[in-house]
């Protein structure tokens, strides 16, 4: 018996890296698997659907079902038609994991707007065109589902030289919020995932140039997370954001200060006088540090 036995998954990005190890898992476990890839570079341009169906090949090379989709996530046509090949091959859809994306890392006076919407595109609309389709099959059908929608530690706590991206991976930080409230009463539970792993996405970034790989950070080895996640064994958990990395696995959520309340009208010196309510501790002396 397989944890995700009689499941449809829809996994997006899966050409390669991290996609292409949740679908193999995925696959392992039981699912029948919508491979999507538009095969483009990292910058997001060109396209080529071999990669996606190279995937698809070695899942049913070792007894799985899989079926390749190449359309573009980040267009509404491409997430119905992404959720189309699933209903055509495999009659439903039980899960979703929207992982595509792309990187134009730049510092944020050298970001253009051609940068800015790209990333923007693909990461934040994407998650909206392909959740959509897949949000009201499943609503209008009385099924639950699962949904994990890729958030990333760059837009929850920031990262020098990702602006564009770090600002569509915190929208899906809200969005993952939103939907998790909503979903409730359709029995959809939805979760963020803010992924760490050495893929072609990030084997260069600064202090990876070549270094071999902690074993750990390969893309098979956070899958694990992800399948925990989707399947029944997270049964009880919506709206929670898991970070998965080489560091294991573990919740990131926003706090609140005490705060300052003196039920009156205030004036700023009493917010400053009032600072060790207002901020964390550890920020605090982290901002004293730097000063």
């Amino acid at each position: 018996m397989g944890l995700l036995d009689g499941k449809v998954a829809i996994i997006t990005g899966a050409g390669g890296g991290l996609g292409e190890a949740y679908a193999k898992l995925f696959a392992k476990e039981g699912a029948a698997v919508v491979v999507n890839d538009l095969g483009g570079a990292r910058d997001g341009t060109g396209a080529d659907r071999s990669a996606a169906q190279k995937v698809v090949d070695e899942i049913t090379a070792a007894g799985g079902r899989a079926v390749a989709n190449g359309d573009d996530v980040s267009t509404v046509q491409g997430g119905e038609n992404i959720l189309k090949a699933a209903l055509d091959n495999f009659g439903q859809v039980d899960i979703l994991v929207c992982n595509a994306g792309i990187l134009r890392d730049k510092t944020f006076a050298n970001t253009s707007e051609e940068d800015w919407d790209a990333v923007i595109k693909v990461h934040l609309k994407g998650t909206y065109c392909c959740a959509l389709p897949v949000w009201k099959w499943l609503k209008d059908n009385g099924r639950p589902g699962s949904m994990v929608l890729t958030s990333s530690t760059s837009g929850l706590y920031g990262n020098f030289g990702q602006a564009n991206y770090g600002a569509a991976k915190a929208g899906i930080y809200g969005l993952v919020r939103v939907l998790s409230i909503e979903g409730r009463k359709y029995g959809i539970r939805v979760m963020g995932l803010a992924p760490g792993a050495y893929t072609r996405m990030t084997s260069d970034l600064p202090g990876r140039q070549g270094r071999e790989p902690d074993p750990m950070s390969l893309p098979e080895n956070v899958a694990p997370g992800v399948l925990y996640m989707v399947s029944d064994l997270a049964a009880d958990h919506s709206g929670k954001v898991l970070g998965v990395s080489s560091r294991g696995v573990r919740e990131i959520k926003m706090l609140e200060t005490e705060g300052f309340n003196p039920g009156r009208p205030y004036t700023a010196q009493e917010v400053a006088e009032n600072a060790a309510k207002v901020f964390f501790a550890d920020d605090k002396a982290r901002t004293l540090a730097s000063a």
